[in-house]
């Protein structure tokens, strides 16, 4: 048993090390110079666009209930 977590750790660790080198090699060799927007950004212009679709959709309902 104790064997088998020994072999266990290092199979981690070598996992764990090969992860920490491939870390720069993330994104494609022609992509790395591009800037990404962050998520969040991405996140608000969905809503943004989800709303204004909906207003586009059924703005005949939404102004009925005005009159």
């Amino acid at each position: 048993m104790g064997a088998t977590f020994s072999c266990g750790a290092l199979f981690y660790q070598k996992i764990k090390m090969s992860d920490e080198n491939n870390n720069e090699e993330l994104r494609p060799r022609k992509m790395r110079g591009v800037a990404f927007p962050k998520a969040k950004y991405g996140v608000i212009l969905a809503i943004i666009i989800i709303i204004v679709v909906n207003l586009v959709y059924y703005k005949e309902t939404i102004f009925s209930f005005f009159k």
